[in-house]
């Protein structure tokens, strides 16, 4: 499998242009049909897990080649564009508050779709998991702010979603048909400019014995941790470790004091212990086992019983029509209102010209199945 599937992009200040928004959603929903009408709606949600066409599409579109808000935008406009009656594929949540009503938006879609109740709950714990695992079993320092979730009539999806640290936004991708466990190596890939120097990646084969013994030790009896956390000295793993070199090195920190884990993740981990789940995958899942739960896990699974997790961060574009900001040059509005047309023309015509192959196929088989007597 591919370990490619985040890109890291730059803030930028200001808003897509209202006139370039509505260009950008004819444009971008015209490819998409066509996308869908030539190779099918598993490929269309192939490409938008793909970093890497993600990418060459927000650029093909007009956005800025390297920006953050790309991933905004351009799932903006694709959201507004694909009508799901028509195509058979839907685009759920967004950014900031849109992003919390992927829950709901999902039903709705779900409804037009005709789906199962189970497939249902199934595209619903997908969403919040890949969200929940980007946020805890990924700590890259990136928070997520935007979540959309794309999902097709036969029950597949994508989730492309994006998170903020300093001046820079990282954005995963995951597709469902490449994600055997959600929690290792879950994403369709990852490319990028800039790699942090300590990560914990819980995803990681790497950390597949840390995760077990993880689990062990909440499945055991969690009010042993905080004995467990003062044996290590109560470190944090970023003091502990010089992570990111082959060779580790102890730092102490200059406070005394030991931090306590907060009673909030204490009483995560008491009622995981509890529910005694089997897997690690269903103790993420739980509700308040976070990043501070995943952390401190992984702290007493290294340092008390040697298992280490993964601290590499698993962590390149193309222009048609121009840029926003005028970089690389100011955008062609007459060359883009072309292409829109040609490939909105090119739609039509491959939809057409199916049809008039159905129509033949039916006219064909009418006059096989008409009886006909000998000699006629």
């Amino acid at each position: 499998m591919k370990r490619v599937g985040v890109a890291e992009l730059p803030l930028h200040p200001g808003s897509c242009p209202p006139w370039l928004f509505a260009k950008m959603r004819r444009l971008g929903g015209a490819i998409a049909e066509l996308i869908v009408e030539e190779y099918g709606k598993r490929d269309f949600l192939r490409r938008m897990s793909d970093p890497f066409f993600f990418q060459a599409f927000g650029c093909t579109l007009g956005f800025d080649w390297h920006s953050s808000g790309v991933t905004t935008t351009v799932c903006g406009a694709l959201k507004e564009a694909i009508s799901p009656e028509l195509s058979g594929i839907a685009i759920c949540g967004g950014k900031g508050k849109v992003s919390r009503q992927t829950q709901d938006e999902i039903e709705a879609v779900a409804d037009i779709f005709s789906l199962s109740s189970h497939r249902i709950e199934s595209l619903k714990y997908a969403s919040r998991m890949a969200a929940k695992v980007d946020n805890s079993c990924l700590q890259d320092g990136y928070q997520l702010y935007h979540h959309a979730f794309f999902l097709s009539e036969d029950g597949d999806w994508a989730v492309v979603q994006q998170g903020m640290h300093e001046r820079f936004a990282r954005r995963y991708h995951w597709l469902s048909e490449n994600v055997g466990s959600f929690v290792e190596v879950p994403h369709s890939g990852i490319a990028s400019d800039r790699r942090e120097h300590k990560v914990l990646d819980m995803t990681a084969r790497v950390s597949r014995e840390a995760r077990s013994t993880s689990l062990d030790i909440v499945r055991d009896d969690p009010r042993r941790l905080s004995s467990q956390l003062r044996e290590a000295e109560q470190l944090s793993m970023d003091e502990y470790l010089s992570c990111g070199s082959t060779v580790q090195t102890l730092v102490m920190p200059a406070r005394h004091k030991i931090t306590e884990l907060s009673e909030r993740t204490v009483k995560a981990l008491r009622l995981a212990s509890e529910l005694q789940p089997e897997t690690y995958e269903k103790l993420v899942a739980i509700r308040g086992i976070g990043p501070k739960a995943i952390r401190a896990l992984a702290l007493v699974s290294e340092l008390i019983y040697g298992a280490a997790p993964s601290w590499k961060d698993p962590a390149k574009y193309s222009f048609a029509h121009g840029g926003k900001d005028g970089i690389p040059y100011p955008v062609d509005r007459e060359t883009y209102e072309n292409t829109i047309q040609t490939i909105e023309n090119a739609t039509s015509s491959a939809r057409l010209g199916r049809d008039e192959k159905l129509n033949a196929i039916r006219r064909l088989h009418s006059f096989l199945s008409t009886d006909r007597t000998p000699g006629t």
